[in-house]
């Protein structure tokens, strides 16, 4: 039996970021693969195999409603940049019965861990006393009175409850602490935290982790006025997209001594060289390396090869993030141009 035709256009993400031996020698056992090159497909080649292909899996799709139509055997689009971009007509493959599928769920872990690192760097003002270490300025024994804190017991919120902010409110639990969430999509019945509204979050927690997918409506969601209703001393750690956050005013917060923040991902990347905010106090600064960690994108070739065969064998369970049709618009409009993303 002729086995089904997988193009795997994943540049500018390489095949070993994604796929563990194992897990690419299973995909290959599942599909005959195109493409796997650690540099972008040439467009006439996808063009030419799009007809009979059952998946795209590429970092970028790009396929038009002409090759939509034409794409007779087309089972599933998956997407492994973290979003869905311009490029595709997604609404044109959802008409068509062709499942799209997101990678988002597959950053879980990396991103996560990388959340609670920040947390705890934040908290115990572990950079700070690095740097003035350098300097022969550190703290012995001090408690840091006002600054530092335990995650003991404290309360945590999350800006957006999605599947890295459940993962790291997991990694969170020996710390026992209390976790609210604001998340407009959610129902209340079915979340296991309490869900209240945003200002009440900033006012209550310690610690808030923005971890919210960009949409068009959230754009600085948490605003000038939600950052100044933190309480003094409040960490803001920033996981998500920097377009849920005025980042002005965040920074502007730092600068005053009221918080600190820690912060992976920002309005312009990479951060122009001298930009003020590298010398901004109260703040640790990372280059949107998050899930950067060798293995750390692993999962997303996991869940691929588990959703390609789930699809193959007419199962409906999905460890991808289907995207939701009435959400996809929204998502899409709220990315960057592809000339900014890396």
């Amino acid at each position: 039996m002729t086995r089904p035709l997988l193009i795997l256009d994943q540049h500018f993400r390489r095949v070993e970021e994604l796929f563990r031996p194992e897990a690419f020698d299973a995909l290959f056992r599942l599909c005959r693969i195109e493409g796997a090159l650690n540099w972008p497909m040439n467009p006439n080649r996808i063009d030419a195999l799009i007809g009979e292909a059952a998946f795209l899996v590429a970092a970028r799709p790009r396929l038009t409603g002409v090759q939509i139509a034409g794409a007779g055997a087309l089972r599933a689009v998956i997407e492994v940049s973290g979003a869905f971009h311009e490029g595709t007509d997604y609404e044109a493959c959802l008409a068509r019965g062709i499942e799209v599928l997101s990678s988002m769920p597959g950053f879980r872990e990396s991103v996560a861990e990388m959340a609670l690192t920040m947390i705890l760097a934040g908290a115990r003002g572990l950079v700070d006393e690095h740097e003035a270490f350098r300097r022969n300025g550190e703290s012995w024994l001090a408690d840091r009175e006002g600054r530092d804190f335990t995650l003991h017991g404290q309360t945590v919120g999350f800006v957006g409850y999605g599947e890295i902010a459940r993962e790291t409110h997991r990694l969170m639990r020996g710390f026992d602490p209390t976790v609210l969430a604001y998340d407009p999509w959610l129902d209340p019945a079915a979340t296991e935290v309490e869900l209240v509204d945003l200002d009440s979050l900033m006012a209550r927690c310690r610690v808030v982790v923005v971890a919210a997918a960009p949409t068009r409506e959230n754009r600085h969601l948490v605003g000038a006025a939600q950052i100044a209703r933190l309480r003094p001393g409040a960490l803001v750690v920033l996981i998500s997209r920097a377009h849920c956050v005025d980042f002005d005013a965040l920074i502007e917060a730092t600068r005053s001594g009221r918080i600190t923040a820690a912060i992976d991902v920002f309005p312009e990347e990479p951060v122009p060289f001298g930009a003020d905010l590298r010398q901004a106090p109260n703040v640790i600064l990372s280059p949107h390396r998050a899930a950067a960690v060798p293995g750390g994108r692993h999962l997303i070739g996991d869940m691929i090869v588990h959703d390609v065969a789930a699809i193959l064998e007419g199962r409906p369970e999905r460890r991808l993030k289907p995207a939701d049709p009435e959400h996809l618009r929204s998502l899409i409009g709220a990315q960057p141009p592809l000339s900014v993303v890396r």
